[in-house]
């Protein structure tokens, strides 16, 4: 289905803020102002503001009508429905609107006028806009003008949990200094500044927030803290997150913290596939077999996510759960996780050779999808002709190796003195096919 259309009209009108029902003359230069604002034109803003006296608190309200998809039924695929032109209406003020796009000139009139840094028809005030857009320069003219740092919008959120993106740095330092709460939580979901900077893997502001005495196991609405929070990104390109686990920890965060769902930051980071995190974890004395409340231990929250997580490796989070000693799936439950995860041969791979001997039915065969099997034939060809026959004496061997060094395979095994491919299969790496 192609992606919907942006917004195919748009009108746009003003109300006084002491009558919002009584709009404007027609003949009142509304566009022109809000392309002044739009565009940061400081000299049209000011013909307009001294030559037109326009009121400086004035209320845009700028409707925009946009295709939207509307849910009708659930259909054999998925969800059914149609597109439908739905009108959205948005209200913002001459100071929200130089705040959002970064005009400190345009700013810097509109306050000297009288502009009210607090007024928040749409629901955000001006420094919210600012610290969405990391407008430091802005947010430091409305803390100027007595701008309230802890205002919260109408989803209960303080500007401080709107500094979301790097750039928005020198806005958190801004905000703390003019008596920003560090600890206040968002309204909606109880999140934190500290939670915020774990979700969006923000290390700076981590720090900021630290020595400004945060709370490092501070608890959200679904009891998570910002360690749990953390763990339950996936690993990204260029990211933090290795730099952000070891200031938490280094702040005492606690690695066995349980959310509101008895959810560590382990069972999160290997549902999101991110090994290096759960590495982190394990090494500081994580339960690789803790259990949540639904009874799942990481290793089952591992092998949950691993379809959609291929492109993750998530064949290394099973491989360090299991070299750590985590409980293995029930046997006979093996069909299941062939079913769920068929299409990444390296987690059956990996967790079939954590067995010394695990019986090899034809119930097997038929849990893998025939495009599946075409794709990765090599692989499941020699699993299935396993089919009755015993292991070699190379796979028994390492699984006496692995059952005497136990949840110490991590640590033991590398210093074993044998050559590296050794150690390799020792510790479960995959090669392809099984032997």
């Amino acid at each position: 289905m192609s992606e919907p259309p942006g917004a195919v009209t748009a009108k746009l009108r003003i109300s006084s803020k002491s009558d919002p029902e009584h709009p404007l003359a027609p003949h009142a230069p509304i566009a022109r102002l809000y392309t002044a604002l739009v565009t940061g034109d400081l000299r049209g803003l000011q013909v307009l503001t001294e030559r037109y006296h326009q009121d400086v608190n004035l209320v845009f309200e700028i409707s925009k009508n946009e295709l939207e998809w509307q849910v009708k039924g659930q259909a054999s695929y998925g969800l059914s429905g149609l597109w439908a032109l739905e009108e959205k209406r948005e209200l913002s003020t001459p100071l929200c609107l130089a705040a959002r796009h970064g005009h400190p000139d345009c700013l810097r009139h509109l306050l000297r006028r009288g502009a009210d840094p607090n007024l928040a028809p749409g629901g955000q005030g001006p420094l919210h806009e600012a610290c969405q857009g990391g407008h430091g320069h802005c947010l430091e003219l409305l803390l100027e003008y007595r701008a309230d740092p802890n205002l919260r919008s109408d989803r209960g959120a303080a500007p401080l949990h709107l500094c979301t993106s790097p750039g928005s740095l020198r806005c958190a330092r801004l905000l703390l200094r003019h008596g920003a709460a560090v600890g206040l939580p968002s309204e909606a979901g109880g999140d934190t500044a500290l939670h915020v900077a774990a979700r969006h893997r923000l290390c700076d502001h981590a720090r900021l927030y630290l020595r400004r005495r945060a709370r490092v196991d501070a608890r959200n609405a679904r009891g998570e803290t910002a360690l749990g929070v953390l763990c339950g990104q996936p690993p990204g390109p260029g990211d933090h997150s290795l730099q952000l686990f070891q200031l938490l920890a280094a702040h005492g965060a606690d690695v066995e913290a349980r959310d509101e769902d008895w959810r560590t930051p382990l069972h999160r980071a290997c549902g999101a596939a991110n090994a290096e995190l759960a590495r982190l974890l394990l090494r500081r004395g994580a339960d690789a077999n803790a259990i949540d409340y639904d009874g799942v231990s990481p290793l089952g929250w591992a092998l949950r996510g691993a379809a959609c997580r291929r492109d993750l490796r998530p064949h290394v989070t099973v491989q360090l759960l299991l070299n750590h000693g985590s409980q293995r799936i029930w046997p006979p439950a093996f069909v299941k996780v062939l079913k769920s995860c068929a299409a990444v041969p390296e987690v059956i791979e990996v967790l079939f050779n954590s067995y010394s001997q695990i019986p090899v039915s034809q119930e097997w065969a038929e849990a893998v999808p025939e495009e599946v099997f075409q794709q990765h034939q090599p692989f499941y060809e020699s699993l299935l002709v396993l089919a009755g026959s015993a292991r070699c004496l190379q796979h028994l061997c390492r699984s006496a190796i692995r059952a005497h060094f136990g949840s110490r395979c991590h640590s033991l095994i590398p210093l074993l003195p044998v050559p590296k491919a050794l150690r390799d299969f020792l510790l479960l790496e995959p090669e392809g096919v099984v032997l």
